[in-house]
């Protein structure tokens, strides 16, 4: 269990850090490639130390790259260039329903194939004088696509750091047996009575809440940064999960613990002691797995508790944040 300090943070949230941000983020890169089934996805990459390895963002779900202005900037005074994915279904990539608020995907695994064509093909042909390889520094959902990704497909990346990584998401109390049963029997519902798919139940268009209400960070300012962002860009809004995407996501957990034995890179994760989104017992089993064929994976077998913490490691307040960042990146100077 590791207490975060709480001293006055160099990558405080300020007025004059915010302005810092803004003149920076217009030489971060933004593109699109179209994927082999017509999916266009967006990217934003800062790549301009060709001699450096970069780091590999990849984001949770909801999420766009724009809400990793912040990270991009603060790993780019680090002296680290960066790239994020937005995830097909959404951010500024196309959305793949009718109905553009839900969160939906057909396989889980089309989101590690999306995160091979872009570190593969799209930016080695951007980028040819970047040979240095990478580092990947996966979020929430993203840290099941990095698994995937990296348990299907050859690649250079040197190590991963995990930030409250979605191996399984949580049940919210409901036994896994009933809760896994709930969601089969909801999609083969959906697939029997509907072409669109269905929300799962309570989820809606409407994926908002107040700071006060909030379990994913205790930065009021970077909550409220984040909510001015998707009002001002209300295409970058998603709302609630589908009962296939909560399928894909049983489906991704199962995946990642049969094929645990390709996951030879240093690996850490980094588990928030306050967590409300994903299961951290399964995250606990992952960790005792992984390193019993990983020696160099979860070290000791056990993930990095950052006691009170949120979900948001890399969005929340300073101490845990500053933490979070320092030893991701402390993880990738030890596998350089």
């Amino acid at each position: 269990m590791t207490n975060a300090t709480s001293e006055t943070s160099k990558r405080a949230l300020t007025s004059e850090k915010t302005r810092a941000i803004d003149d920076f983020w217009p030489s971060v890169k933004q593109a699109t490639f179209t994927t082999p089934d017509n999916v266009r996805i967006a990217y934003a990459a800062n790549l301009k130390r060709p001699e450096k390895p970069f780091i590999v963002i990849v984001s949770g779900r909801s999420e766009s790259y724009l809400k990793y202005q912040e990270l991009m900037f603060d790993l780019d005074n680090e002296g680290y260039d960066s790239v994020v994915i937005d995830h097909r279904g959404q951010g500024l990539s196309m959305r793949l329903t009718k109905n553009r608020f839900q969160g939906y995907v057909e396989l889980f695994d089309h989101y590690a194939e999306d995160l091979h064509q872009l570190l593969n093909q799209e930016l080695p042909a951007s980028y040819p004088d970047h040979q240095q390889g990478a580092f990947m520094l996966a979020h929430s959902m993203g840290g099941a696509i990095a698994l995937r990704y990296l348990q299907r497909f050859p690649n250079n990346i040197q190590a991963l750091s995990l930030s409250s990584p979605m191996i399984a998401i949580s049940s919210g109390g409901t036994p896994n047996w009933l809760a896994q049963t709930i969601i089969k029997t909801g999609t083969t519902l959906n697939k029997w009575f509907s072409r669109s798919p269905w929300y799962f139940f309570g989820q809606n268009d409407i994926n908002q809440t107040t700071f006060a209400e909030n379990r994913l960070m205790h930065s009021a300012k970077r909550f409220k940064r984040f909510q001015a962002l998707y009002n001002e860009q209300p295409d970058l809004k998603l709302g609630g999960v589908t009962f296939y995407w909560l399928e894909q996501a049983i489906n991704a957990t199962k995946n990642i613990f049969d094929d645990i034995d390709k996951l030879t890179l240093p690996v850490q994760l980094l588990q928030a002691g306050e967590e409300f989104i994903v299961d951290n017992s399964v995250q606990e089993k992952f960790c005792q797995q992984l390193n019993k064929h990983n020696p160099n994976a979860c070290l000791g077998g056990k993930p990095i508790v950052i006691s009170g913490a949120y979900h948001e490691l890399l969005f929340e307040a300073d101490n845990y944040r500053d933490f979070s960042i320092d030893s991701s990146l402390a993880w990738f100077s030890k596998h350089q």
